[in-house]
């Protein structure tokens, strides 16, 4: 069994691979932006993001970036964002969920979430936005996310805009450590990686 670390983003070789991940994910996977012959992708709001990560040695397997600077992406997709929004609220904004393919399990999932929530509420955030790829809408409605507005996007690549409020994130680690002992429950050795 690997030993999988949930750590923000420090090091010069972990924002390469970021960069590389994005792309993988937002490039080739769900074609969101044009292809280049570097095969990176530099977020355009990179220097104000955190990146939490989840490494296996110095390997990336999986990332979400957390940013609470306006504007958000958000803004520039849902005109007058703020009326949908409940009010007196601390806001950030998640984006950039990308987990390596052959990865794609509970385990990096939940870490990357749990340690994104302590990162959120540590710094005081009480609401956290996102846009919701609608392919996984149902997997976002499970950690307590709540769609609001129209969809934003292209026909490609369509988002849901959701929010998740601060006192929903206990009913959602309810759910995860559900979904968690499953997985192991399911996998023949019990152990996951």
């Amino acid at each position: 069994m690997s030993s999988l670390v949930y750590k923000i983003a420090t090091e010069p070789w972990e924002f390469e691979q970021i960069h590389r991940l994005n792309y993988r994910t937002f490039v080739e996977e769900i074609p969101q932006h044009t292809s280049n012959p570097e095969g990176r992708l530099v977020d355009k709001f990179h220097e104000q993001n955190s990146y939490i990560i989840c490494l296996d040695g110095q390997a990336l397997l999986g990332m979400v970036a957390v940013r609470g600077e306006r504007p958000f992406s958000l803004d520039s997709k849902l005109e007058n964002l703020d009326s949908y929004l409940p009010p007196g609220r601390s806001l950030c904004e998640i984006r950039l969920l990308a987990i390596v393919p052959s990865r794609r399990q509970a385990t990096i999932l939940g870490g990357i979430m749990a340690k994104s929530g302590e990162y959120i509420f540590s710094h005081e955030y009480d609401l956290a936005l996102i846009s919701g790829t609608v392919r996984q809408e149902k997997l976002y409605r499970r950690f307590g996310f709540e769609p609001f507005g129209p969809l934003v996007g292209t026909a490609e690549a369509l988002y849901q805009p959701m929010y998740l409020r601060k006192e929903r994130v206990p009913e959602s680690a309810a759910w995860l450590e559900k979904a968690r002992a499953k997985l192991a429950a399911d996998t023949h050795d019990g152990g996951l990686s």
